[in-house]
């Protein structure tokens, strides 16, 4: 059995999300001391793993949910696991390419200043002060 502070050092993952978590239903209530301490199993060892991989890879607490009543479902296709899964996909490449407009506008902007003129002629803050400047949507 593992302690909350236990159970944070093994996952990484920070005593107040690990609550948060259990508030969220992601990860069952545990047992009790008689000393009203929380212990853990393995099973929320593993579990909490799971979530916290599923973070790390940008799932929403949502899709977890989903992902876990799935993993609590072994008789069900994959077809929803998967589909979840196409969906963040397609949400990280659409934050990539918002990235890459903004990495291309940063640099032309950064390009157009020298840094040695007075700020009153400063093509950086010129830029942010009028979206004009801009080539197109960021």
């Amino acid at each position: 059995m593992f302690s909350i502070g236990q159970l944070s050092t093994t996952t990484g993952v920070k005593v107040p999300t690990i609550r948060y978590y259990e508030q969220m239903g992601l990860l069952a209530a545990p047992e009790r001391t008689a000393g009203n301490q929380r212990r853990y199993g393995t099973s929320e060892l593993q579990q909490l793993g799971f979530i916290k991989h599923a973070r790390d890879l940008g799932f929403s607490i949502d899709a977890i949910r989903a992902l876990i009543d799935l993993q609590d479902h072994p008789d069900r296709t994959c077809g929803a696991a998967s589909q979840i899964a196409h969906a963040q996909l397609e949400a990280v490449r659409g934050k990539i390419a918002q990235l890459r407009r903004l990495e291309s506008e940063l640099d032309r902007i950064v390009g157009g200043c020298d840094g040695d003129g007075p700020s009153s002629d400063c093509y950086v803050l010129a830029s942010l002060a009028d979206h004009g400047f801009c080539n197109g949507a960021h």
